[in-house]
């Protein structure tokens, strides 16, 4: 990078903006311990009991719960926090973004949640991201949806995450600009902004020198989303989607991306549009997100 950029080597790099960063002969893993550490202090559960998830599957939440109000100015900060702690613990990305619908007048229950959430990097603290060395420089993104899980406006949530084959450096937890009348309009949906985050990254990666020859793959574990991008025959059934989300047709065409189908089970993105019970801890790992006392290698220091 020295020989491109003008820039000063400060030598091996320890610690960015409260993260930590561990160099090994087989990876580079990044966490904020030091940080979630501060966290549960400030708010009174360093020695809480721990949650192996930060949600419960089978809990809605909603703007109007019948809870007391809760105290707005704490909420708000548990909820900040716990969103700039989603850069390194992605496993918690859907949690921290659904709290964040609720930051204008706030329940108990909500409240209650978000302590959850901490409860849950309590048991999780030396979690972080391992990126492997030596892997193959070739983008690969996961996009899925839930549908109707908002209870306020029924609108569905869209998911993604990116990744070179080993963890994940571009994620994301939005919910959708509008109400899907199905399934596969809502993966349609998630779909194309995926395909957004999929150009922008290849210009990036261009930029850096890692040109990406081949389309993106796009894992999509919904064959109807599929079809609606491929096949024009699909015309009346989508005509009513905004027109901003049918550029993936022409991204596909133009050998951008290329959208494939997964299993439910293996689609990582799943895991930034619902709360989920037994399979979370495995798409957990599939993000690369593991304690740090699961690194190979000799840590350089």
């Amino acid at each position: 990078m020295m020989r491109r950029y003008e820039m000063t080597d400060l030598g091996l790099l320890y610690h960015f903006l409260g993260m930590a960063v561990i160099q090994t002969e087989s990876c580079i893993f990044i966490n904020q311990k030091k940080y979630a550490l501060t966290l549960l202090d400030k708010f009174g559960l360093k020695q809480c009991k721990p949650v192996s998830t930060p949600l419960v599957a089978t809990e809605k939440l909603c703007k109007d719960d019948g809870s007391d109000p809760a105290d707005e100015s704490e909420y708000r900060q548990i909820v900040g926090s716990l969103l700039y702690l989603t850069a390194t613990r992605p496993d918690i990305m859907f949690a921290a973004s659904l709290l964040a619908r609720f930051m204008h007048c706030p329940t108990k229950k909500h409240y209650g949640t978000a302590k959850r959430v901490l409860r849950y990097i309590q048991g999780t603290i030396d979690f972080g991201i391992e990126y492997q060395k030596g892997k193959e420089a070739i983008l690969i993104g996961y996009c899925d949806s839930d549908w109707g899980g908002s209870q306020d406006d029924m609108r569905s949530t869209s998911g993604y995450a990116f990744s070179f084959g080993s963890g994940v450096f571009s994620w994301a937890s939005v919910k959708q600009h509008s109400v899907a009348f199905s399934t596969a309009e809502a993966e349609y949906v998630s779909a194309s902004e995926a395909t957004t985050q999929a150009i922008w990254l290849r210009f990036v990666l261009e930029d850096f020198g890692e040109l990406q020859a081949d389309p993106t793959p796009l894992m999509v574990d919904n064959t109807s989303a599929i079809a609606m991008t491929r096949n024009p025959v699909f015309h009346q059934k989508t005509k009513h989607i905004n027109r901003r989300y049918h550029f993936i047709r022409d991204a596909l065409q133009d050998g951008v991306v290329d959208l494939r189908y997964c299993r439910s089970e293996e689609q990582v993105a799943d895991i930034f549009t619902k709360a989920l019970s037994n399979r979370f801890n495995y798409l957990r790992g599939l993000l690369g997100v593991k304690p740090v006392n699961n690194l190979e290698g000799n840590v350089e220091m």
